[in-house]
């Protein structure tokens, strides 16, 4: 059998494989862990799913239990450049050197599988989500955070048996794959809810929750709300180093987890508290600056992001007295035409660009979003056009704030120009 002598080949290779698609179901990879021995299992997790809010909370938990001391793995996707990003061990991602040892010990173990039925084969996701249940355990991991890919009872990572399941909000999204309704939705992401084991839920609709609780009392789990600990009044909820109202949603579901946990974890409320403000969770309402203007990079991509992108730029016009210069590229029109209609009642200016992914929205697409009403200029850009060598942005003047926001693939192009040390974009195994 021939192995990868370098990484590029290794790229090549696993595109190859997210070429074929997405593959749902656990079946595959209930057969893969089995061939590497059950690695998902030396490790303690949490697992967490939801429309919205799962990557921030996943990375609220890390931060909270690492700088209480422990030895933290945390596997989220898609990355924002690096493939290594989905893989992190006390925040250290995956490095190509590791990405290319777990490839060739993956390689001849997916095509044993394969060999009778091709759609044995383990698919890409499926590669990324082993590579880190080797990594939590191979690096001897206190806890992992782990972030479903896709909804959650078909998911790939939901072949391990968590110390805590968490859903943090229900949305409309993904529908073609998860059903039309906030109820189907939450069925399918209530599938990570195992035998026993207690449940989190963040704020989500009554709905969504009735579906949660019928599901985890069949399954003998004790569920615990957001809305039960907190309230409704945002002023009780806990605060983070992460900007936007949302967040303070996510700290409290985070916090709730970590109360939950078992006493052994010694969290206290001041190591709590340390570790929400203390998050790292790139593109997120970052504020950043660049040649001395103000930037704002935001990944709201979806129906109930566009509810979040609202208030965020509602407070940031009463703020500033002026209407951002905003950016904006989207995948799919059902997730672009909320954000362009939020978009367009705050926006000074639009300007319009494509993402390097197949599922992008064109120009004609998002200019048909636009409407009639909006008065300020609409224009067609590149990102190598607003951002010339990553040095300054060509948008407004140093007077004006931009904000980015429509898709995390678009912020990842973003961070490649403006960011290079967080090393060169690996585009085309970012979606999924």
């Amino acid at each position: 059998m021939a192995f990868f002598a370098d990484y590029a080949s290794v790229q090549d290779y696993l595109f190859s494989l997210k070429a074929k698609g997405v593959k749902f179901g656990i079946d595959r990879m209930r057969l893969l862990v089995e061939a590497l021995g059950h690695p998902e299992r030396a490790v303690p997790t949490i697992h967490i799913t939801g429309t919205n809010g799962k990557g921030s909370t996943a990375a609220m938990l890390e931060s909270i239990f690492r700088h209480a001391g422990w030895k933290v793995g945390l596997y989220t996707s898609p990355h924002l450049v690096r493939l290594g990003e989905r893989v992190q061990v006390n925040r250290r991602i995956l490095s190509e050197e590791e990405i290319l040892a777990y490839t060739n010990q993956l390689k001849p173990v997916a095509e044993s599988l394969g060999r009778d039925d091709p759609d044995d084969h383990p698919s890409f996701f499926e590669f990324m989500t082993a590579m880190a249940f080797l990594q939590f355990a191979g690096k001897r991991c206190d806890l992992s955070v782990i972030e479903v890919g896709l909804g959650g009872r078909l998911d790939a990572t939901n072949v391990i048996v968590p110390e805590i399941s968490v859903i943090t909000s229900i949305s409309l999204d993904h529908c073609e794959m998860l059903g039309a309704s906030v109820e189907q939705i939450a069925q399918e992401k209530a599938g990570i809810i195992k035998s026993g084991r207690p449940v989190v839920i963040g704020r989500i609709p009554p709905a969504a929750e009735a579906v949660m609780r019928a599901v985890a009392s069949e399954r003998g789990c004790r569920v615990f709300s957001v809305r039960e600990e907190f309230g409704d009044d945002l002023e009780r909820y806990p605060e983070t180093n992460l900007e936007g109202d949302y967040q303070r949603w996510n700290a409290a579901t985070a916090t709730l987890v970590a109360r939950v946990m078992s006493p052994s974890w010694k969290l206290t409320t001041a190591t709590i508290s340390d570790g929400l403000q203390r998050v790292i969770w790139p593109g997120r309402w970052q504020r950043v600056t660049l040649a001395g203007q103000s930037l704002i990079l935001d990944s709201s991509h979806n129906p109930e992001g566009a509810d979040v992108l609202r208030t965020n730029l509602h407070r940031l016009v009463e703020t500033t007295g002026q209407r951002p210069i905003v950016i904006t590229g989207v995948l799919g029109a059902a997730r672009a035409a909320p954000l362009i209609t939020t978009i367009a009642d705050y926006a000074s200016e639009i300007h319009l660009v494509i993402p390097h992914q197949s599922r992008a929205c064109t120009f004609e697409e998002l200019e048909r979003l636009v409407p009639t009403t909006f008065k300020g200029a609409v224009k067609r850009a590149t990102l190598e056009s607003l951002f010339p060598e990553g040095r300054r942005c060509t948008a407004g003047t140093k007077s004006d704030t931009v904000v980015v926001t429509g898709s995390i693939y678009l912020l990842g192009e973003i961070f490649s120009l403006i960011a290079p040390d967080m090393g060169l974009n690996e585009g085309r195994l970012q979606d999924f």
